[in-house]
Protein backbone atom coordinates (compact mmCIF):
# COMPACT_ATOMS: atom_id res chain seq x y z
CA UNK A 1 0.00 0.00 0.00
CA UNK A 2 1.39 3.30 -0.60
CA UNK A 3 1.08 6.37 1.07
CA UNK A 4 -0.47 9.51 -1.18
CA UNK A 5 0.44 12.13 1.68
CA UNK A 6 2.47 14.89 0.11
CA UNK A 7 4.54 16.19 2.64
CA UNK A 8 4.99 20.14 2.92
CA UNK A 9 8.41 21.67 2.82
CA UNK A 10 8.44 23.41 6.51
CA UNK A 11 8.35 26.98 6.26
CA UNK A 12 11.25 28.92 6.75
CA UNK A 13 11.59 31.81 9.79
CA UNK A 14 9.42 34.99 8.79
CA UNK A 15 11.38 37.97 8.95
CA UNK A 16 10.10 40.89 10.47
CA UNK A 17 9.67 43.60 7.81
CA UNK A 18 12.78 46.06 7.96
CA UNK A 19 12.15 49.83 9.29
CA UNK A 20 11.23 52.21 7.65
CA UNK A 21 15.05 54.35 7.09
CA UNK A 22 13.91 57.61 7.84
CA UNK A 23 12.65 56.10 11.07
CA UNK A 24 16.23 54.65 11.80
CA UNK A 25 17.65 57.76 11.18
CA UNK A 26 15.05 59.72 13.18
CA UNK A 27 15.91 57.64 16.25
CA UNK A 28 19.52 58.11 16.08
CA UNK A 29 19.18 62.00 15.03
CA UNK A 30 17.10 62.18 18.45
CA UNK A 31 20.38 61.16 20.56
CA UNK A 32 22.80 63.09 18.87
CA UNK A 33 24.48 66.30 20.54
CA UNK A 34 26.73 67.49 17.22
CA UNK A 35 26.04 67.06 13.98
CA UNK A 36 26.95 64.07 11.97
CA UNK A 37 27.74 63.53 8.69
CA UNK A 38 25.62 61.61 5.71
CA UNK A 39 28.48 59.14 6.30
CA UNK A 40 28.20 58.44 9.82
CA UNK A 41 24.91 58.52 9.71
CA UNK A 42 24.65 55.87 6.83
CA UNK A 43 27.55 53.68 8.61
CA UNK A 44 25.02 54.28 11.76
CA UNK A 45 21.62 52.92 10.66
CA UNK A 46 23.62 50.32 7.53
CA UNK A 47 22.09 52.27 4.53
CA UNK A 48 24.00 53.65 1.40
CA UNK A 49 24.87 57.34 1.22
CA UNK A 50 22.97 58.14 -1.27
CA UNK A 51 19.74 56.82 0.47
CA UNK A 52 20.25 58.62 3.44
CA UNK A 53 21.14 62.02 1.68
CA UNK A 54 17.21 61.14 0.09
CA UNK A 55 15.88 60.57 3.82
CA UNK A 56 17.51 63.88 5.36
CA UNK A 57 15.76 65.41 1.84
CA UNK A 58 12.42 64.01 3.50
CA UNK A 59 12.82 64.66 6.84
CA UNK A 60 13.63 68.04 5.95
CA UNK A 61 10.69 68.81 3.99
CA UNK A 62 8.76 66.95 6.70
CA UNK A 63 9.52 69.11 9.78
CA UNK A 64 9.51 72.11 7.33
CA UNK A 65 5.67 71.50 6.45
CA UNK A 66 6.48 71.00 2.94
CA UNK A 67 5.05 67.42 3.26
CA UNK A 68 1.64 65.98 4.23
CA UNK A 69 1.88 67.47 7.91
CA UNK A 70 2.55 70.42 9.74
CA UNK A 71 5.20 72.20 10.09
CA UNK A 72 7.27 71.16 13.49
CA UNK A 73 8.31 73.15 16.48
CA UNK A 74 12.09 71.76 15.57
CA UNK A 75 13.82 71.55 12.37
CA UNK A 76 17.01 69.31 10.63
CA UNK A 77 19.56 71.36 9.95
CA UNK A 78 23.53 70.85 8.32
CA UNK A 79 25.84 72.66 10.14
CA UNK A 80 29.58 72.40 9.61
CA UNK A 81 28.78 69.38 7.04
CA UNK A 82 26.85 67.36 9.59
CA UNK A 83 23.37 67.10 10.22
CA UNK A 84 21.53 67.50 13.38
CA UNK A 85 18.18 68.36 15.23
CA UNK A 86 17.12 71.91 16.57
CA UNK A 87 14.81 73.65 18.30
CA UNK A 88 13.57 76.31 15.73
CA UNK A 89 14.88 79.94 16.61
CA UNK A 90 11.65 81.54 17.68
CA UNK A 91 10.82 78.77 20.25
CA UNK A 92 14.68 79.66 21.84
CA UNK A 93 13.09 81.87 24.88
CA UNK A 94 10.38 79.22 25.11
CA UNK A 95 12.95 76.29 25.52
CA UNK A 96 15.57 78.30 28.09
CA UNK A 97 12.30 79.25 30.15
CA UNK A 98 10.91 75.81 30.58
CA UNK A 99 14.05 73.91 31.00
CA UNK A 100 15.33 76.94 33.90
CA UNK A 101 12.49 76.46 35.31
CA UNK A 102 12.61 72.28 35.74
CA UNK A 103 15.97 72.68 36.44
CA UNK A 104 17.59 71.83 39.68
CA UNK A 105 18.84 74.29 42.39
CA UNK A 106 22.26 73.29 42.92
CA UNK A 107 25.04 71.79 40.98
CA UNK A 108 26.58 68.09 41.61
CA UNK A 109 30.13 67.94 42.31
CA UNK A 110 30.51 66.59 38.98
CA UNK A 111 29.20 69.61 37.48
CA UNK A 112 30.68 72.29 39.43
CA UNK A 113 34.07 70.59 38.28
CA UNK A 114 33.40 70.62 34.97
CA UNK A 115 32.43 74.06 34.82
CA UNK A 116 35.33 75.20 36.76
CA UNK A 117 37.51 73.07 33.93
CA UNK A 118 35.11 74.80 31.12
CA UNK A 119 35.64 78.24 33.00
CA UNK A 120 39.93 78.47 32.85
CA UNK A 121 39.89 76.70 29.42
CA UNK A 122 37.62 78.12 27.71
CA UNK A 123 36.96 77.70 24.17
CA UNK A 124 37.35 74.09 25.40
CA UNK A 125 35.93 70.91 23.96
CA UNK A 126 33.63 68.13 25.64
CA UNK A 127 36.92 65.53 24.79
CA UNK A 128 39.14 68.25 26.39
CA UNK A 129 36.93 68.61 29.56
CA UNK A 130 37.23 64.70 29.84
CA UNK A 131 40.53 64.23 29.02
CA UNK A 132 40.84 66.70 32.35
CA UNK A 133 38.78 65.05 34.57
CA UNK A 134 39.33 61.69 33.47
CA UNK A 135 35.64 60.51 32.89
CA UNK A 136 32.97 61.51 30.79
CA UNK A 137 31.55 64.65 30.91
CA UNK A 138 28.39 64.31 28.51
CA UNK A 139 25.34 64.83 30.77
CA UNK A 140 27.40 66.94 33.21
CA UNK A 141 27.76 69.78 29.70
CA UNK A 142 23.83 68.71 28.65
CA UNK A 143 23.03 69.97 32.34
CA UNK A 144 25.00 73.03 32.42
CA UNK A 145 24.26 73.63 28.78
CA UNK A 146 20.41 73.45 30.34
CA UNK A 147 21.25 76.20 33.20
CA UNK A 148 22.70 78.38 30.60
CA UNK A 149 25.66 78.28 32.16
CA UNK A 150 27.84 77.38 29.44
CA UNK A 151 27.25 78.01 25.83
CA UNK A 152 28.24 76.37 21.98
CA UNK A 153 30.94 78.81 20.93
CA UNK A 154 31.89 77.25 17.79
CA UNK A 155 32.28 73.86 15.60
CA UNK A 156 36.00 73.10 14.82
CA UNK A 157 36.49 73.22 11.09
CA UNK A 158 38.51 69.71 11.24
CA UNK A 159 36.89 67.77 13.59
CA UNK A 160 33.65 69.13 13.96
CA UNK A 161 34.23 69.07 17.71
CA UNK A 162 31.64 71.81 19.51
CA UNK A 163 34.12 74.07 21.63
CA UNK A 164 32.29 75.95 25.11
CA UNK A 165 32.21 78.82 26.95
CA UNK A 166 30.68 80.15 29.43
CA UNK A 167 28.13 82.77 29.95
CA UNK A 168 27.12 85.54 31.64
CA UNK A 169 24.94 83.59 33.66
CA UNK A 170 28.14 82.03 35.63
CA UNK A 171 29.40 85.82 36.28
CA UNK A 172 26.36 86.25 37.70
CA UNK A 173 25.95 83.56 39.57
CA UNK A 174 29.61 83.87 41.21
CA UNK A 175 28.92 87.78 41.37
CA UNK A 176 32.03 89.23 39.47
CA UNK A 177 31.88 90.85 36.27
CA UNK A 178 34.55 89.25 34.13
CA UNK A 179 36.27 86.14 34.22
CA UNK A 180 39.47 88.41 35.03
CA UNK A 181 38.32 88.17 38.38
CA UNK A 182 38.46 84.45 39.05
CA UNK A 183 40.86 83.41 41.01
CA UNK A 184 44.40 81.88 39.57
CA UNK A 185 44.17 78.23 39.55
CA UNK A 186 48.21 77.61 39.98
CA UNK A 187 47.90 77.34 43.61
CA UNK A 188 45.16 74.84 43.58
CA UNK A 189 46.55 72.22 41.71
CA UNK A 190 49.33 70.52 43.13
CA UNK A 191 52.58 71.26 40.77
CA UNK A 192 50.28 74.39 39.16
CA UNK A 193 50.13 72.65 36.30
CA UNK A 194 48.50 69.47 35.83
CA UNK A 195 45.59 69.71 33.23
CA UNK A 196 46.18 73.39 32.96
CA UNK A 197 49.47 73.52 31.66
CA UNK A 198 48.34 76.78 29.28
CA UNK A 199 46.86 78.78 31.65
CA UNK A 200 44.05 80.60 31.76
CA UNK A 201 42.78 80.91 28.00
CA UNK A 202 40.54 83.39 26.95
Amino acid sequence: MTDDTTTEPAAGPVSAPETPLTERLEAILLVIEEPHSLVSLAAAVSAPVPAVRQAIETLVDEYDGRGKGTRRGFELREVGGGWRLYVREEHDDLVAEFIGGQAPARLSQAALETLAVIAYKQPVTRGQVASIRAVNVDSVVRTLLARGLITELFQDAETGAINYGTTDALLQNLGINSLDELPPISPLLDDGASGFDEGITR
